[in-house]
């Protein structure tokens, strides 16, 4: 079997030859730390044997500012920073007429889909062809502002619906692309949580975003592909709406927010893989890599039994994690993950 075969079995819900390790973002200088040499994160990943590759959507700036702070094609101000994802800190919709009058950017620019060509080109077959992007909260949330689109749900409605619906509609273009370009995994990164709870009422999530999402997770589904759910935080109080949206998988059930790994298992395993729960917060940056290889032999024991887990961080390998535990993460699934688990897995 190999890594796409790997991937695609677990997202199925079935028993691969082994439990995947996939990593969806890792920092450019966490790749060349673990793999000196390496020609980019994709390379990392190939050389280590990881079992996906992946890339995001491009969005260009199109503007600079003097305090460090730049325009994206979104029209979203953000202040740049050394992490992969900068940080927004300013939308260009305040009223309902900003949002009707709100132009999304193109999503057949020739740049859209970054990298994906050639990931597919030098990758197709070999191993799992990811993309990652969203569906609507988010850049919703980013064009807005976060307090305000949080308050306009129930102050404002009509805003947030014309402001969300721009937003899928734009993103399931790019989406729709990347999976025809030969993008089999598609993973759907807008967070609707903290570490203390959902950022919305349930009630919320399920008239504003459950049925946007539902949307973008069809499209994906009758365009030939998989759908990975990311978001962050403790979703307990939202899962099963999450789930009724029908995700393959869920990701990262994040520790440092009180996600159990082998709780979540026995709550909705039965109905989607699961993908993550290796602590980026502390373990990843301050821990050794023989606490690394242990939780990676305890997630496995917790979530991987009869399939259905994908060993991968609790969000990413941003740049203060230490190359050496992205090796030592690899290494602990090709160790404790063969199926049959038997002693090492099982453990």
């Amino acid at each position: 079997m190999n890594s796409t075969e790997r991937v695609h079995a677990a997202l199925r819900l079935e028993q691969p030859d082994r439990v995947p390790v996939v990593e969806f973002v890792i920092d450019d200088k966490v790749a060349r730390g673990a793999v000196p040499g390496c020609r980019d994160v994709a390379d990392c990943m190939d050389r280590l044997d990881m079992d996906g590759v992946g890339c995001g959507a491009r969005f260009e700036k199109v503007s600079e500012n003097l305090d460090g702070s730049y325009v994206d094609e979104w029209g979203v101000t953000y202040m740049a920073n050394t992490e992969v994802v900068a940080h927004p800190i300013r939308g260009p919709i305040s009223t309902l007429a900003d949002a009707k009058a709100y132009t999304t950017p193109t999503p057949d620019a020739p740049h859209r889909l970054g990298p994906l060509p050639d990931l597919v080109s030098r990758y197709k077959g070999k191993r799992a062809i990811c993309f990652h992007h969203r569906a609507a909260f988010m850049w919703s949330a980013y064009l807005m502002g976060i307090d305000s689109i949080l308050m306009n749900f129930l102050a404002e409605p009509d805003t947030v619906e014309v402001t969300m619906d721009k937003v899928l509609e734009c993103n399931m273009a790019i989406v729709r692309r990347a999976i025809h370009t030969g993008a089999e995994v598609i993973i759907l990164g807008d967070d609707y949580a903290s570490n203390l709870g959902p950022m919305m009422s349930p009630a919320i999530f399920a008239h504003f975003i459950l049925p946007r999402l539902k949307k973008m997770i069809d499209m994906i589904h009758d365009e030939g592909a998989f759908c990975v759910k990311h978001t962050d935080g403790n979703i307990y109080s939202i899962l099963d709406m999450i789930v009724s949206a029908g995700p393959d998988a869920l990701n990262p059930i994040e520790p440092l927010a009180g996600m159990e790994l082998k709780k979540v298992k026995q709550l909705v395993g039965e109905q989607v893989c699961l993908m993550g729960n290796i602590d980026c917060g502390q373990l990843l940056p301050h821990g050794t890599a023989g606490e690394v290889r242990q939780a990676v032999r305890q997630a496995i024991a917790d979530a991987g039994s009869g399939g259905g887990y994908i060993v991968s961080s609790s969000n990413s390998f941003h740049s203060s994690c230490q190359p050496g535990n992205l090796v030592a993460m690899v290494e602990a699934v090709k160790r404790f993950g063969r199926y049959p688990l038997g002693s090492f897995g099982a453990a």
